[in-house]
C-alpha cells in the first residue's frame, strides 16, 4: 500500500486540553524518528474565520498524520512511547477518533 494519511481528532475532557496537548507535543520528537513518518503535528481551531468554518471546539485538537505506508502506521501504533502516552492521557480524554485515509 502507498502511503497513508491519518486525522486523529482528540477531545479533552473539558479544562484538560492543554494538559494533554503537554504531554502529545513532549511525544512528538519519538514520533518523527520512526521509520516511515513523514508528517506528524497537532491543530486546533483557527480564529477569525467567522462562518467559513466549523470548529471542533476548545476542548479538541486534531493529528495531522502522513506515513510512508499502513505498515509504517502499524508500528507506530505498535511503538512503546504511543502506548506510555496513551497511559498517561486516557483518563483525560472525552473521546478519539482516527480517520485512516488513502490519497487519490
Amino acid at each position: 500500500m502507498e502511503m497513508v494519511h491519518v486525522l486523529a481528532v482528540i477531545t479533552a475532557k473539558p479544562g484538560l486540553c492543554a494538559k494533554v496537548l503537554e504531554a502529545f507535543h513532549a511525544n512528538v520528537p519519538a514520533v518523527r524518528a520512526e521509520q516511515g513518518c513523514i508528517e506528524y503535528g497537532a491543530a486546533v481551531d483557527a480564529e477569525g474565520l467567522g462562518d467559513i468554518q466549523t470548529k471542533f471546539g476548545e476542548d479538541t485538537f486534531v493529528v495531522v498524520e502522513k506515513w510512508e505506508s499502513l505498515a509504517a502506521l502499524r508500528a507506530h501504533a505498535a511503538a512503546p512511547h504511543m502506548a506510555a502516552y496513551g497511559a498517561k492521557t486516557k483518563d483525560m480524554l472525552a473521546g478519539r477518533v482516527i480517520h485512516v485515509l488513502s490519497p487519490t
